[in-house]
């Protein structure tokens, strides 16, 4: 088939120091052969996975410019750019160069597009330094890329999820795709444990010795921040009863940042309110109260919770998802109240925003904890997924109830990898207690999820016990009570926290 061609031309950029908005450019045209047709999401997809495949992760920099372009021509030509002056220069608050680059990249596109820059820019953000932009000439994201001030440029709404299921005619459900469900079970007597005043702790705290840990921390003082899919409305533990049997003279915030929208210039978000069931499992897990009404208790009952629904669901995909999760991650990093952030959801290449969202909040002083990974239908060949992967995150994942570490049926495992939760029976295939999107029903909740907001609960009881401690004491002291220190398993980390030896 004959393709079709057209000449790009790369511009070679000086800017000179200017007290105007406008930079003085040097150009030097040069040609290269570039196939106009844009690449189908079945080719680009499969690059991806090969990537991933071979090398446990994707990043868009090591993309070709062709599937660069496909790919922004596949999500609505919507590209982000993070600049700075180097790659550790996203904080645009500690960034005096910020808006200067700013202004040069917008005026450089606008001319390449050659249209308005009210028409090309659809969001500058307030914290970091990224923009989202309209593209239409692929010779646009060319200049870019030869920028000196362009830390990354990625297409912003290319949703690989979605077309990876569209190409395959696979089919997600709630254990295996999205991690959404609202449904409740009955629990096994032999799941739980009646502790005072009435409440129930889950099997899988045991294993960790969580209740053993209670006798010298609850959590209180500690403000937990949870970013996932937000709370139930329907459920009042985690709502006007947060304080409620021990647990008492706490709070509960509840923010959203996501925007259902299928419009990337759209910024009303849909509210706090969870609408899939996993946030609410997860902040459960976290620090629903030591109850009398005979439901679960979470790890740090006595802590303070700030919840983000900050996507539709677990695998973060496109524009709206992706941003949601950079917000909230300014929004708890902003927030000095917050000690401990718990995210149990990613993707499996990096996604420049979150990775500046996750660094924003680590650079004050947060302990982040991420989940290595629960497999979608079509995602077993991954290893630990974006962000656990990265240098400032804890990454967790879960194991089955036997002697010998054995990953959960649908966990991630990796180099990455911090710590182990136990979350799986063997012989029954159950996993972790939760309260349900609903009052006064129950339910169970398994995966790298649970176990990441597991260990963020534990984090918590040692933070309340050593209350002037910084993050990386608090890391430590997890580090030194958990079964392989002081050294690092290959697959597992440091193994299985021991909540009690962490508190003592």
């Amino acid at each position: 088939m004959r393709k079709n061609y057209f000449k790009i031309l790369v511009f070679s950029l000086f800017v000179v120091a200017s007290c105007t908005n406008d930079a003085n450019i040097e150009v030097e045209k040069s040609t290269i052969n570039f196939d106009k047709d844009p690449l189908s999401t079945k080719l680009i997809n499969e690059s991806i996975n090969e990537s991933v495949k071979a090398t446990g992760k994707f990043y868009w920099k090591n993309a070709s410019l062709q599937m660069l372009w496909s790919a922004t021509q596949h999500g609505n030509k919507l590209v982000t750019i993070g600049f700075g002056t180097g790659a550790n220069d996203f904080d645009k608050t500690k960034s005096p160069k910020s808006n200067q680059i700013e202004t040069e990249l917008l005026n450089l596109i606008a001319n390449s597009e050659k249209t308005e820059i009210e028409k090309i820019l659809v969001y500058k953000d307030e914290f970091l330094n990224l923009i989202d932009v309209v593209i239409n000439e692929p010779e646009t994201l060319e200049l870019l890329r030869r920028n000196p001030n362009t830390r990354y440029i990625e297409p912003a709404d290319y949703k690989y999820f979605q077309f990876e299921s569209e190409n395959n005619a696979y089919r997600s459900s709630s254990s295996g795709g999205s991690g959404c469900g609202f449904d409740t079970a009955t629990l096994s007597v032999a799941d739980y444990t009646t502790v005072t005043p009435n409440a129930k702790a889950p099997w899988t705290f045991y294993k960790h010795n969580i209740p053993s840990a209670w006798s010298y921390s609850s959590g209180a003082g500690i403000t937990v921040g949870v970013i996932d899919t937000g709370i139930s409305p329907n459920q009042t533990l985690m709502g006007s009863s947060f304080n409620n049997g021990l647990s008492s003279g706490r709070s509960i915030q509840k923010y959203g940042t996501y925007v259902d929208s299928i419009w990337p210039w759209s910024s009303s978000t849909d509210g706090p309110n969870d609408q899939c069931g996993h946030g609410t499992s997860m902040a459960s897990t976290v620090a629903a109260p030591r109850n009398n009404t005979g439901m679960p208790v979470g790890v740090a009952y006595n802590a303070n919770l700030i919840t983000y629904r900050a996507a539709s669901n677990v695998v973060l995909d496109g524009y709206h998802e992706q941003k949601g999760v950079q917000n909230a991650f300014t929004g708890l990093g902003n927030n000095s109240n917050v000690k401990i952030i718990s995210m149990s959801m990613g993707h499996i290449f990096s996604v420049g925003r979150i990775e500046d969202g996750v660094r924003y909040a680590y650079a004050r002083g947060k302990l982040i904890f991420c989940a290595g990974g629960t497999s979608t239908s079509f995602t077993t060949f991954v290893g630990v997924i974006f962000p656990a992967w990265m240098s400032e995150t804890v990454a967790v994942t879960g194991l089955k109830d036997t002697t010998n570490y054995q990953k959960c049926d649908v966990c991630h495992s990796g180099s990455e990898i911090d710590f182990t939760v136990v979350m799986e029976r063997s012989s029954t295939g159950n996993t972790s207690p939760v309260l349900s999107y609903y009052t006064n029903q129950s339910n169970y909740v398994g995966g790298s999820s649970v176990a990441t907001a597991t260990t963020a609960g534990i984090a918590a009881l040692v933070w309340s016990k050593h209350p002037t401690w910084t993050r990386d004491q608090v890391f430590t002291k997890m580090k030194q009570s958990a079964a392989y220190y002081p050294n690092k398993n290959s697959q597992f980390g440091y193994g299985n926290v021991n909540a009690l030896l962490a508190v003592q």
